[in-house]
């Protein structure tokens, strides 16, 4: 797995802080407060995942219209 990189790491802080209605419903709703910590906009290897949980190795993607996008292919 390659390391982080300072644009991945910029990157998620500004897609945490841009959230989809869907990603932010998931994350206030239920993710924020389960028991199991969660992470949002976690870089893993060459790639940003919606949701993290270390504990679980779960890994969860929300797709949308924003993976039609041109600088997302």
């Amino acid at each position: 797995m390659p390391p982080y990189t300072p644009q991945l790491i910029e990157r998620a802080r500004v897609l945490r802080k841009n959230m989809t209605p869907q990603e932010r419903r998931l994350w206030y709703c239920f993710l924020r407060n389960h028991p199991l910590k969660s992470y949002r906009q976690r870089p893993i290897g060459g790639y940003i995942a919606d949701f993290y949980c270390r504990k679980l190795m779960l890994v969860i993607e929300i797709d949308g219209s924003q993976h039609d996008d041109e600088e997302a292919a």
